[in-house]
C-alpha cells in the first residue's frame, strides 16, 4: 500500500479567497497568507524551476484529478529531525537482520508509479496526478528529487521519495508491498541523511506512521526559520546512487 507524507486529498471548493497564480509570473505569495486548512494559492504550472521555488519556501502542490493545481503550506508542519528518528527494538532488528536491501536513486519511476498505483488501488483515486508523476521524474533528472528503494529476494517491495534542497529533504509519498518495507525506506535515508549533516526532513502533514517514527508538529514560523536558513546551504545536485552507504 501506499503511505503518503500526507493524507488523501479532498475534491474542493473554495468558499474563501485564495491566491490565483499565472503561468506567466514565477511568483508564490507569502506562507504566512495561507488559509486555516493551509491552501495558498491555486493555478501556475508543475514546471521544475515552479517546483524548487515553492519547496525552497515550504509549499507544495496536492490536489486530484481534474482539479487546478493546489498550493499547500500547512500550520504546524509535520516534520522529522534525522538525529531525533525514532527506531523501536522490532524495527532496530528487521534492520540487523539483512532481510531488506536498501538503494538510492536506481528506480526513481518505479518508486514513484507504485507510490501512484498503490495509493489508486485503495479506492480513493489519487493525489499523484500523470502530470504530478512526469514533474518529479524531471526533477529526478535535474538532481533534485531522489528515490530510496528497498528490495527483498530481488523484488522492490518498498521505498519513498522527495525532494533535496540544501540541508532539508520534503518527503512526498512511500509505499510498502511488505511489512516494514517502508519504515527501512525512511529510517535508512533518515540515518544516511544525518551523516550528511542534514537538518530536517519535511512530512508535510501528521499521520500515525511517521508519528511512531519520531515525526513532530512545527509551528510555520519555526518551519520557516529553518527554510530562510536553508536557503544558505548547498545543495548535493545529482544522483546519489553512490552517496550512501546502503543497507
Amino acid at each position: 500500500m501506499a503511505v503518503s507524507m500526507n493524507s488523501p486529498p479532498i475534491l474542493l471548493t473554495f468558499s474563501m479567497p485564495v491566491f490565483l497564480l499565472s503561468d506567466d509570473d514565477l511568483v508564490f505569495p507569502d506562507p504566512s497568507l495561507a488559509r486555516e486548512d493551509g491552501i495558498l494559492a491555486i493555478g501556475g504550472d508543475l514546471t521544475a524551476k515552479r517546483l524548487l521555488l515553492a519547496y525552497q519556501m515550504g509549499i507544495f502542490p496536492w490536489y486530484n484529478e481534474g482539479e487546478p493545481i493546489i498550493w499547500w503550506s500547512p500550520d504546524p508542519r509535520f516534520v522529522v529531525f534525522p538525529d531525533k528518528i525514532r527506531v523501536t527494538k522490532s524495527l532496530r532488528q528487521v534492520l540487523r537482520n539483512g532481510n531488506f536491501e536498501v538503494t538510492y536513486d536506481t528506480e526513481f519511476r518505479k518508486v514513484i508509479t507504485a507510490c501512484q498505483q498503490n495509493d489508486r488501488g485503495r479506492g480513493h483515486g489519487t493525489w499523484i496526478t500523470t502530470d504530478m508523476l512526469e514533474a518529479y521524474c524531471q526533477l529526478h533528472d535535474e538532481g533534485y528529487a531522489h528515490s530510496t528503494e528497498v528490495w527483498k529476494d530481488g523484488q522492490l517491495v518498498g521505498g519513498l521519495y522527495g525532494i533535496s534542497l540544501g540541508k532539508c529533504f520534503f518527503g512526498e509519498s512511500m509505499f510498502f508491498k511488505v511489512s516494514n518495507a517502508s519504515k527501512v525506506a525512511f529510517v535508512s535515508l533518515a540515518k544516511n541523511l544525518e551523516a550528511l549533516g542534514f537538518w530536517m526532513i519535511d512530512c508535510q502533514q501528521e499521520t500515525g506512521h511517521l508519528q511512531r517514527l519520531g515525526a513532530e508538529c512545527l509551528p510555520r514560523l519555526q518551519f520557516q526559520e529553518i527554510l530562510r536558513r536553508n536557503t544558505k546551504e548547498q545543495t548535493i545536485v545529482g544522483k546519489w546512487t553512490d552517496l550512501f552507504s546502503v543497507d
